[in-house]
């Protein structure tokens, strides 16, 4: 099972991730249920040789959601190893460095591009997150509820 908040990472990699809302002026955002380990999340992933930052971040969402996003402002970036370095069951430990933004789900939902990856997605109340939560992902959604500017931890 997928372990957060591990320690001594082997890898570095870069991330994006994404607070996507409903709608502009909504407080309901865009969650997905991991296959791997159960948890709810925001959608995100890893960048991709070639791929900018806007560019994966729209990949992924659509990829895990199955919608398309207007993206918005940088949320934040997020790299200290207490809270980003993650476990996976074969035993990697990787230091992730993401890059979150704010969203505004666009239109219907299509097709789930990585079926394997996602069991669920859904709209939820920024106050009633479901459980289990991904625990470093509640500290992106604060800062984007707090719209304080960019936020670097």
């Amino acid at each position: 099972m997928t372990k957060y908040l591990a320690s001594d990472p082997e890898e570095l990699r870069a991330s994006v991730s994404a607070v996507v809302w409903r709608a502009v002026g909504s407080r309901e955002l865009l969650l997905l249920r991991r296959s791997d380990n159960g948890h709810w999340c925001l959608p995100g992933g890893g960048i991709e040789p070639g791929e900018s930052v806007v560019d994966a971040t729209r990949r992924e969402v659509r990829e895990e959601t199955g919608f398309e996003i207007s993206l918005g402002r940088l949320v934040g970036i997020y790299s200290d190893p207490s809270f980003m370095v993650v476990e996976y069951e074969d035993g990697r430990r990787v230091h992730y460095v993401n890059l979150c933004f704010e969203a505004h789900a666009v239109g219907a939902p299509g097709a789930i591009g990585t079926p394997e990856e996602t069991l669920e997605v859904g709209f939820f109340a920024h106050d009633s997150l479901p459980e289990p939560f991904v625990p470093i992902h509640h500290v992106r959604i604060r800062d984007a509820l707090a719209r304080a500017g960019v936020n670097v931890r």
